[in-house]
């Protein structure tokens, strides 16, 4: 496919991925709220997958294989809120911010997904004329 695509789905893939991982921590982070001691998680990748994209569109190697190693090269970052904690019991757990992430996620996910069927929408009716 990526013959045809280019690194399109690639990315797309990997960020699907990067947003599982996301909900699962941000579903953790709320199966936890009433752990003494718990510290909340999240998930980071915007960061690191835009600096690595950014350095392979300045390589001096094939623009495309430059991409698609930076793509697969990208690693997600969990990172624990250590600072912060408004209760007695140690747990820093905001369940207003854990939904509204679990939300947004979610519209991001279903965004990406829709994304990747157009794209294999538009490659079937392109290959429909052949």
């Amino acid at each position: 496919m990526e013959a045809i695509y280019g690194n399109g789905i690639a990315l797309s893939e990997k960020v699907l991925d990067y947003l599982w991982g996301r909900q699962a921590v941000s579903l953790n982070n709320v199966a936890n709220v009433d752990t003494p001691g718990f510290k909340s998680q999240y998930v980071t990748f915007e960061e690191e997958m835009s600096r690595r994209l950014s350095r392979a569109s300045a390589s001096d190697q094939s623009p495309k294989k430059a991409v698609s190693r930076a793509i697969e090269a990208s690693r997600s970052r969990l990172n624990t809120t250590w600072t912060e904690s408004s209760r007695l019991d140690g747990n820093n757990v905001d369940m207003d911010q854990e939904q509204v992430e679990i939300v947004r996620t979610a519209y991001q996910y279903q965004y990406m997904l829709n994304s990747i069927t157009n794209d294999i929408n538009r490659l079937r009716n392109a290959a429909k004329t052949f």
